[in-house]
């Protein structure tokens, strides 16, 4: 069976797998702290990164996590609702730029503009969500 993938599906697909790959800086980061053995072993919760931009990167992906339950599930359920429209697909698409300019603004420390690429990606959750209610 070759199913069409809708723009928002792909778009939440590109948006997880980029979610799934951020946590290797941050592991490499400990890697090169405590060694290779230590890092293997289960993570103490107590130690934090010495590098201050591992702590955002770790910061950024909980905040990533966090934000694909919300997108992910708008997204299924506007395919669920057969609600899509032309806005829905560049919600995505917006979506998934702010959150991969959110990612690596978090990570090098730059708050105001880390804020607003987040309200971006908000503002991409928010037009999802209220199509499929019927407020957009």
């Amino acid at each position: 069976m070759t199913a069409s993938l809708s723009p928002e599906i792909f778009w939440l697909v590109a948006v997880t797998l980029m979610t799934g790959m951020v946590w290797m800086p941050y592991i490499v980061n400990r890697i090169v702290e405590h060694g290779l053995w230590t890092a293997l072993k289960n993570p103490d919760t107590d130690t934090q990164p010495k590098a201050k931009w591992a702590q955002r990167a770790e910061a950024a992906h909980k905040n990533a996590v966090e934000n694909l339950v919300v997108f992910g599930v708008l997204v299924l359920a506007l395919v669920v609702t057969d609600t899509q429209t032309a806005m829905t697909a560049t919600a995505a698409v917006v979506f998934f730029y702010a959150r991969a300019a959110h990612l690596v603004i978090y990570i090098l420390g730059i708050p105001l503009i880390r804020t607003l690429a987040f309200f971006i990606g908000f503002l991409a959750q928010m037009v999802v969500g209220l199509t499929i209610v019927g407020g957009v």
